[in-house]
């Protein structure tokens, strides 16, 4: 039979245990990667999603107004960082509806863009991005372009404080274009977003595209994100045409979801 003495050191070592799982608790939920929302707004940050993770947005799309009536689509964005700085997304529209001038309606899938994706980074709040890769088109005509698109994104993004700034400029080479109008088309965003409390975040960016004999649409964009936890950010927003090119407005809601580790 153990005495009360002899009891003791194993009382001991078990009540240190107990202490250390308490602390380590908190750390490793610390540890565990949160979500990194590209969605809503046009620009992307330079920053990839966690590596080794797979990370989804989706989200849908109501747009009123430009070239068509009316458009409603539920876009899509797959993630996965394979190293810290170097990744590649997946996304697309997973339908479409869409109503002409005219007044007929087409339903569909959209088309697909493959992008690798790589970020150097200058210092703890300032990065550059780079984005390569290709638009397939997987949705019929009328729908998609019906040609391949090649892609080049550059990306500059910075932070001061609670503010986060993105730029984006980009080169598209365009399957097809109406005669007299370039292949060529040049694409710019500029995003500010502002983290209003632990869970609530502010953006706004100014957007648009340019092209040699082709109408260049611009809007402006607000949105608000909201993070139900690190692993699932949802957000809702509103972009307004400043031109007769651009639809009228876009109102959209969606969702950022780190599923899970892949390795």
């Amino acid at each position: 039979m153990r005495t009360r003495n002899e009891c003791r050191p194993a009382q001991q070592l078990a009540s240190c245990a107990i202490l250390m799982l308490a602390l380590a608790a908190p750390a490793q939920a610390a540890e565990e990667p949160s979500a990194t929302p590209y969605r809503p707004t046009v620009s992307n940050p330079a920053e990839l999603s966690a590596p080794g993770w797979l990370e989804v947005e989706a989200g849908g799309l109501r747009a009123k107004g430009g070239e068509l009536k009316r458009r409603d689509s539920i876009p899509y964005l797959v993630k996965v960082a394979f190293r810290e700085d170097w990744g590649v997304l997946v996304g697309g529209e997973a339908r479409v509806e869409q109503t002409d001038r005219a007044g007929d309606r087409m339903t569909g899938i959209g088309d697909t863009q493959l992008l690798l994706k790589h970020r150097i980074a200058l210092n703890d709040n300032s990065a550059f991005g780079f984005e390569a890769g290709l638009k397939v088109p997987t949705a019929k005509r009328g729908i998609g372009s019906d040609h391949t698109d090649y892609i080049l994104n550059g990306i500059y993004s910075h932070d001061v404080g609670s503010y986060h700034l993105d730029v984006n400029l980009g080169l598209t080479r365009l399957g097809t274009s109406d005669p007299g109008d370039s292949h060529t088309q040049t694409g710019w965003a500029v995003a500010i977003s502002r983290e209003v409390t632990d869970r609530w975040t502010l953006a706004a960016e100014l957007a648009g595209t340019m092209r040699r004999g082709a109408s260049d649409p611009t809007q402006f964009l607000v949105a608000a994100g909201y993070g139900v936890s690190k692993r699932v950010v949802l957000d809702v927003g509103v972009a307004f045409g400043l031109n007769s090119a651009s639809p009228d407005w876009q109102f959209f809601a969606g969702i950022t979801m780190l599923l899970g580790k892949l390795r």
